[in-house]
């Protein structure tokens, strides 16, 4: 599953919001098989006999409380036996209205409107069996760089074919340099705006002729060895 199936999913979610289903669809958003749910909902995988609670180890500790407790009840179940027991990744902790969450590997914590989901799928990842790597500095910008890559990914992958090596190295290689070119604008290795302003200045609004001025660019940047 990719990061813009993901969001897709999270999307489907909100806008067929049920409370009695948020958990269940949560989880199918990131990518949970349907079996799985089935059992969940049947109380097999549930590791919690409480109405309000979904437990599955090594993955979630999903509560629901009223907005007074909200505040405070986090904190407590960041160090519950029951979470520590069962190796839990995600303490999740909502009145349907916001929600808090915990990664108890990163200790990071999110504090968001649940209409504003969408916006965060990337700290729910590990959900979906992909895996989070944040350098303490510049988290923000790391976490956007590499959500704005993921999905030019996907979407090139829609028209172009990478079913051979060859065809997935090259995209690789393609994305590298863009990823450099943005990379060297933010830091000042290029002048300001040099790369953005350039497509912005010599190419069509519409992207038609996009394709022509990148390869023209990265060849005359083969050329000079840059």
């Amino acid at each position: 599953m990719t990061l813009t199936q993901i969001e897709n999913n999270v999307e489907r979610l909100l806008n067929t919001f049920n409370q009695e289903e948020f958990v269940y669809d949560f989880l199918l958003a990131f990518d949970t098989p349907k079996s799985v749910i089935q059992r969940l909902k049947k109380g097999a995988l549930n590791l919690s006999k409480n109405a309000d609670e979904v437990v599955i180890k090594k993955k979630l500790f999903f509560m629901v409380v009223t907005a007074p407790e909200l505040q405070t009840i986090l904190p407590l179940l960041a160090n519950n036996k029951s979470i520590v027991k069962n190796q839990i990744r995600f303490v999740v902790v909502t009145d349907y209205q916001s929600i808090l969450a915990i990664d108890t590997k990163t200790y990071e914590q999110i504090e968001i409107a649940v209409t504003d989901l969408k916006d965060h799928v990337t700290f729910f990842l590990p959900l979906a069996g992909m895996e989070k790597y944040l350098a303490e500095e510049e988290k923000d910008a790391d976490v956007k760089a590499a959500t704005y890559m993921a999905k030019l990914f996907d979407e090139i992958k829609k028209t172009n074919s990478t079913s051979t090596l060859d065809e997935v190295h090259h995209l690789n290689v393609f994305l590298s340099r863009l990823l450099f070119c943005f990379f060297a604008e933010d830091t000042g290795i290029f002048k300001k705006d040099l790369f953005t302003g350039s497509i912005a200045n010599f190419t069509q609004q519409d992207g038609s002729d996009l394709s022509d001025y990148l390869e023209k660019l990265f060849e005359i940047n083969s050329v000079l060895n840059v």
